[in-house]
């Protein structure tokens, strides 16, 4: 690079900056969350979303409890399930095509049962093309989409609990 182009590059860099700082934009934080301890009742204990839902609550400044009745807040599952169907059959019998589904209903509501969010079911589908011959490398994918399905449900669940309000 000549000595202009530099100048050019660093002008250029500065300008975006000043034009994203002027703007508004700012990086998605973590939800801040209004109460101190949280339980969560119903989840499968060594699932995948249980596993994520439990890293994102770790990450902010409440304290995950065993025990629901000490707890501000209880996250309730009523439904935690991720299943796998075939959509398009081929010829032969052979699947073409296959739809993921992660299904989480839940509430949140205090120990002594007063609802502070009803009832709320979470769908996410995701279609998956398949060939017999990319056996492995499909499954992978599979993995990867569930992973990222997982998160997302994690973090909607996580925007949700920030909106709860206790009562005084």
């Amino acid at each position: 690079m000549t000595q202009l182009s530099r100048r050019q590059a660093l002008g250029l860099a500065s300008s975006a900056a000043l034009l994203l700082a002027g703007c508004g934009f700012e990086l998605r934080r973590e939800p801040e969350l209004q109460f101190k301890t949280l339980a969560l009742q119903g989840f499968q204990p060594a699932s995948p979303l249980t596993l994520e839902l439990r890293r994102q609550i770790e990450r902010s400044t409440v304290q995950l409890l065993d025990d629901p009745n000490r707890a501000d807040v209880v996250l309730e599952a009523r439904r935690d399930t991720q299943r796998k169907t075939q959509v398009v059959p081929g010829i032969a019998g052979q699947v073409r095509e296959w739809q993921l589904r992660l299904e989480l209903d839940y509430l949140v509501r205090t120990p002594a049962g007063e609802i502070l969010l009803p009832r709320t079911e979470l769908l996410m589908t995701r279609d998956m093309n398949y060939a017999e011959g990319q056996a492995l490398a499909k499954e992978q994918e599979e993995l990867q989409l569930f992973r990222a399905m997982q998160y997302d449900a994690a973090a909607q669940v996580m925007r949700r609990l920030a909106a709860v309000r206790l009562k005084n």
